[in-house]
């Protein structure tokens, strides 16, 4: 698909951006480092108080606002009045847990002059693995609405090292799998650049592409920069976020976080950053989590026959489809689907144990009661419980 396929610029998108506002229940909005802290390295206060104001303004409509925040690092740099952000995941973590403190003071401060307080909830992706994990966040993420605060998500620093690193992706994805949780849901994603561009943003030919309606390779070829992965503000991560985000159901937008009413203009309907428009297909409900939250504890590779049954004509899968198990899991473990040739094409809620699965591949349907002694499944993974890959993760 060429590049202009894939983005819309008719006349309509202000319409189209009036209908997601008014659609809009629930608002995650993630703000990263460069936008967050000052040139030294040092939490921006000043832009802490800007955007608790806007988030304040979004939460008066009576709109779920959930802010995924990075800057621990930035705070407990100036707490401990470093020179700079330090080297090394052991110091940066330290480093971190000592800043947390600060910049959820610093929220709440800020938060409190609108009338909401600051609710601090620190996640690692494995909070989201399991289903139970899964439905506790968001049951919790739903009680601080109810009761008038503000959630101040971000990474759990001091035990997650990716975030630490220098690129700054995770709390991106992050933020895509916390709107994951909810309906009616807008991710937005401020960086320090005004949105994707058709060339480099500092070019003075390059354009921002105000939508974007298929966020194929096409698309994400824009974020490539072969000189500097840094110059482009991790807008590959950002993304491969919004890509995420979308197949949900949920729009996204990319957009300047250093502008000081952004907020305030993307709730007005003005052309603010890219808006990336979610398919029309979409995952719901408990196959949201399979595809991109849950934890995969095993690998069937299937033959042939059964890739084109689950692939092509929307089956279940049978043991009979199945050649090999890897991977040791139990009943209701997510499982990763593998063609001949090692390609990932589905994941799926398993009905039976790997040690069950690894006497019964390639049986037939009547053979597994006399192998097992039941037959508690006709199918090893119910067509209700599988989802096609078309995200990545």
């Amino acid at each position: 698909m060429a590049a202009s396929d894939a983005i819309d610029s008719s006349d309509g998108l202000a319409a189209i951006r009036k209908q997601i506002i008014e659609q809009t229940r629930c608002v995650v909005v993630k703000v990263g480092t460069r936008v967050l802290t000052t040139d030294d390295g040092k939490l921006d206060l000043n832009r802490v108080d800007i955007l608790a104001a806007q988030l304040a303004r979004i939460a008066d409509t009576g709109r779920h606002v959930i802010m995924v925040s990075s800057g621990a690092v930035g705070a407990g740099v100036a707490k401990l009045k470093l020179p700079a952000r330090p080297i090394g995941i052991a110091k940066l973590q330290a480093v971190a847990a000592i800043g947390q403190a600060d910049l959820i003071r610093a929220y709440e401060d800020s938060l409190l002059r609108h009338g909401y307080h600051a609710a601090q909830v620190l996640l690692t992706k494995s909070d989201l693995r399991r289903r139970s994990g899964y439905l506790h966040v968001r049951n919790a993420l739903m009680g601080v609405h109810e009761y008038g605060a503000i959630a101040v998500v971000n990474e759990n620093d001091s035990v997650a090292v990716a975030e630490l690193k220098t690129t700054f992706g995770d709390n991106d994805r992050l933020a895509a799998h916390v709107a994951g949780l909810f309906n009616d849901a807008l991710l937005i994603l401020l960086t320090d650049v005004h949105g994707l561009y058709d060339g480099h943003p500092d070019d003075d030919g390059s354009q921002r592409i105000e939508m974007v309606r298929d966020l194929d390779g096409t698309v994400m070829s824009m974020a490539k920069d072969t000189l500097s992965a840094v110059s482009k503000g991790g807008m590959e991560g950002k993304l491969r976020a919004s890509r995420l985000a979308n197949s949900h159901g949920h729009p996204t937008i990319i957009g300047p976080g250093r502008q000081d009413d952004v907020l305030d203009r993307i709730f007005a309907s003005e052309s603010v950053g890219t808006l990336f428009i979610p398919p029309k297909r979409t995952l719901k409900g408990r196959r949201r989590w399979i595809a991109s939250a849950a934890n995969v504890q095993g690998v069937l590779h299937l033959d042939a026959g059964a890739v084109e049954a689950i692939r092509d004509k929307g089956r279940s899968l049978l043991a009979v489809g199945i050649v090999r198990v890897d991977g040791t899991f139990s009943h209701g473990d997510v499982v990763s689907l593998l063609t001949p040739e090692g390609e990932e094409i589905a994941r799926g809620l398993s009905n039976y144990r790997s040690s069950e699965l690894s006497l019964i591949a390639r049986r037939s349907n009547l053979e597994i009661e006399a192998i097992l002694g039941h037959r508690p499944y006709e199918n090893v993974i119910h067509r209700n419980n599988l989802v096609i890959r078309m995200i990545e993760n």
